[in-house]
C-alpha cells in the first residue's frame, strides 16, 4: 500500500489538510481522497484539502487545488489557500515575503506580515475583484441582472432576501437581525436551491455597525464552518455594496475575526492567520 504525507492547518478553526501534489501516488483521484481523508469519523477530519504544486514562476509560484469534503472542487478558498501558503513557509519551501498562488479563480498574491515560530502565520492576501452580475455569480434569473441585491429566494418554509457575489466561489448573503433561528436548516436548503446553478456558499450577516459585522456560514460542499475567507470577503463586500457598511470591515465569525478591505480599485484584501496543527501519514487503501 502507498502512503501520503500531509500537514493539517486551520484558519480560525476552518481546517485544511495540505498535501504536495508530488506526494500523491500515480492515479490518485483527488475527489475520492478528499471525501476519505476529510471524514471526521473515519479520516483525519477537515473542511477540505489543499493540494499544492510548484510552478515555473512565470505567472505564479505555486498552484493550489481545493477539494471539499464532498469531493467537489472549489474555485477558491480564503482559509484553504492561507493554510496552503502557511505550509510552504512551515516546510521551508518558500523563503520570500511574497508569494503568487494560482487557483482556479486566478492568481492570488500573499504577503507574510507576521510569523510566530513555525506554527502561526499572518498574511495579507490580494484575492481579486468581486463579480456581481447574475451570469458571473451564477444566479438564475429570467433576465440578466447587473447585480443581485436583496432578491427573495423562496424555500419550503418562507423566504430570505439575498444579495450575491462571486469572490472565487458563488456566495449568497442574507442580512438578518440575529441568529436565533435554524439558519443551518435554511442554509442547507438554500445551498442547493435551483436558483444557484453551481450551488452557493450561504452566509447570514448581522451588521453591528459601519465597520463590524458578524456572520454564520453554511459552505458549499462543507456545510457549517467556523470561519471562511470567501464568506468573510463576500459578506464584507456586499455589506458595503448595499450601503450597510464602509469598505473596510471586521468580519466576526465563531472561529475568529477576519479583516477585509475592498479597495477603491476593486481589489479585495483579506488579512488573517493560519495555524499549524500536526503532520501525519495517510494510508492509501
Amino acid at each position: 500500500m502507498s502512503t501520503i504525507t500531509f500537514c493539517k492547518f486551520h484558519g480560525f478553526g476552518n481546517d485544511y489538510i495540505v498535501i504536495e501534489k508530488a506526494q500523491l501516488p500515480e492515479g490518485t483521484d483527488p475527489t475520492e481522497l478528499g471525501k476519505a481523508i476529510c471524514d471526521r469519523h473515519r479520516g483525519a477530519g477537515a473542511d477540505g484539502i489543499a493540494i499544492v504544486e510548484k510552478l515555473d514562476g512565470e505567472t505564479a509560484d505555486y498552484f493550489c487545488e481545493i477539494v471539499n469534503p464532498d469531493g467537489s472542487i472549489a474555485g477558491f478558498s480564503g482559509n484553504g489557500t492561507r493554510c496552503a501558503v502557511s505550509y510552504l513557509y512551515h516546510k521551508g519551501l518558500w523563503p520570500y515575503p511574497e508569494l503568487r498562488l494560482e487557483t482556479r479563480s486566478g492568481v492570488k498574491r500573499f504577503t507574510l506580515v507576521q510569523r510566530e515560530n513555525d506554527h502561526e502565520f499572518w498574511f495579507e492576501a490580494e484575492i481579486g475583484e468581486p463579480k456581481f452580475t447574475s451570469r458571473e455569480i451564477p444566479f438564475h434569473s429570467e433576465e440578466p441582472m447587473s447585480s443581485v441585491r436583496d432578491v427573495p429566494v423562496h424555500l419550503s418554509d418562507g423566504f430570505f432576501l439575498v444579495s450575491c457575489v462571486n469572490v472565487g466561489n458563488p456566495v449568497a448573503c442574507s442580512f438578518v437581525e440575529d441568529f436565533n433561528f435554524d439558519w443551518r436548516k435554511f442554509g442547507a436548503e438554500m445551498e442547493a436551491h435551483p436558483i444557484f446553478p453551481e450551488r452557493a456558499n450561504i452566509v447570514f450577516v448581522k451588521v453591528l455597525d459601519r465597520e463590524n459585522i458578524e456572520i454564520r456560514i453554511w459552505e458549499r460542499g462543507a456545510h457549517e464552518t467556523s470561519a471562511s475567507g470567501t464568506a468573510a470577503s463576500a459578506s464584507a463586500v456586499l455589506s458595503a455594496f448595499t450601503g450597510r457598511t464602509e469598505r473596510t470591515v471586521s468580519v466576526i465569525s465563531p472561529g475568529g475575526t477576519t479583516e477585509v478591505h475592498w479597495r477603491e480599485d476593486g481589489e479585495m484584501l483579506l488579512t488573517g492567520k493560519a495555524e499549524f496543527v500536526y503532520c501525519g501519514t495517510w494510508l492509501v487503501k
